[in-house]
């Protein structure tokens, strides 16, 4: 019963996709005697929290009853009162959270802070628990380790090649739409400077909505940049240049980099996550999607899926 109230947290969340930022998205539920009484997400950052929203819904109702929410309620002041003290206020019997709040400053606090009050809090586990960490992975690994998240984009052939002789592109044209949703959804997007020499990639998110506007586009390496590129040189240190984008805002970062930045990320575990868009083509030449990566990288939570004639890969270098 708890994980079908989390699944619904977990969709509602999901309205907020798009207009929280910095905030993650949040969902949250109100459930008594069986039924949904109350649901709430967070919509703008400064706007109030999914469980006050739900709460509200719910009315005198909340008296006794759960509250599903896929993060952890906040026990401190920012732009709203803390959530905590709402949920105490309401009355509530129970709480199940999706995941705790990673801030070092915060973790566990809200929980405790129910659990004083006499409230019975918990927190999920399992397959739902990673689903509620993941649906913000971006934004707990900007909170937790003062960087963006990275996402290491590729297309490769079927021999793991990251050109194919004669032809302008290894991935199918669903593919490459799906590229521009992704850059879209990022906060920045980057290259190392071998691939602006190469291709003069523009990195913007084209012919797909933005409603976020255009993800800042960045060139790893030493320039100068070709005359009337659009594109931010960031020439020091990898972690250094990390920590100062994400000091800026910068919460996710889509690495669109070749074979040399792309191991120098991993190398240095900078690498959180990769996609890889198969093609169902034998190269035969060509680069290797890593150059000179000195030691292995255990992946995991492999997943594939199909995008038109392509097979993408997804997994994890570090969960979320």
């Amino acid at each position: 019963m708890d994980e079908t109230f989390l699944e619904r947290a977990l969709e509602l969340a999901e309205r907020g996709r798009g207009s929280t930022h910095p905030n993650p998205i949040v969902g949250a539920v109100v459930v008594a005697g069986g039924e949904v009484v109350g649901e709430g997400w967070h919509r703008r950052k400064g706007d109030e929290h999914a469980e006050t929203i739900a709460l509200a819904a719910a009315g005198e109702r909340a008296r006794g009853a759960t509250v599903y929410v896929t993060l952890e309620p906040c026990a401190h002041h920012g732009d709203t009162p803390p959530c905590t003290d709402a949920l105490i206020a309401a009355g509530v019997a129970r709480v199940v959270a999706g995941q705790r709040d990673p801030n070092p400053k915060v973790v566990g606090g809200g929980l405790e802070r129910l659990r004083s009050a006499g409230i019975e809090a918990e927190e999920a586990t399992g397959e739902l628990a990673f689903r509620c960490r993941q649906q913000i992975e971006e934004w707990r690994t900007w909170v937790a380790r003062g960087r963006p998240f990275v996402t290491y984009k590729v297309a490769v052939s079927l021999d793991g090649r990251v050109s194919v002789p004669g032809r302008r592109w290894v991935s199918g044209e669903e593919s490459r739409r799906l590229v521009h949703v992704l850059r879209a959804a990022s906060d920045a997007v980057a290259v190392g400077m071998g691939t602006v020499r190469w291709d003069a990639p523009r990195l913007d998110a084209r012919d797909v909505p933005t409603p976020r506007g255009q993800p800042r586009r960045l060139a790893f390496g030493r320039g100068p940049l070709p005359e009337g590129s659009e594109l931010e040189l960031r020439s020091g240190p990898l972690e250094d240049e990390l920590a100062e984008l994400a000091a800026e805002g910068v919460q996710s970062l889509l690495l669109e980099g070749g074979p040399t930045l792309a191991a120098a990320f991993l190398e240095r575990g900078l690498v959180d996550k990769i996609l890889a868009f198969v093609a169902p083509t034998l190269s035969g030449a060509g680069p290797g999607m890593l150059a000179g990566l000195p030691d292995p990288v255990e992946l995991r939570r492999l997943q594939a899926r199909r995008v038109g004639e392509d097979v993408l890969l997804q997994a994890y270098v570090h969960e979320p």
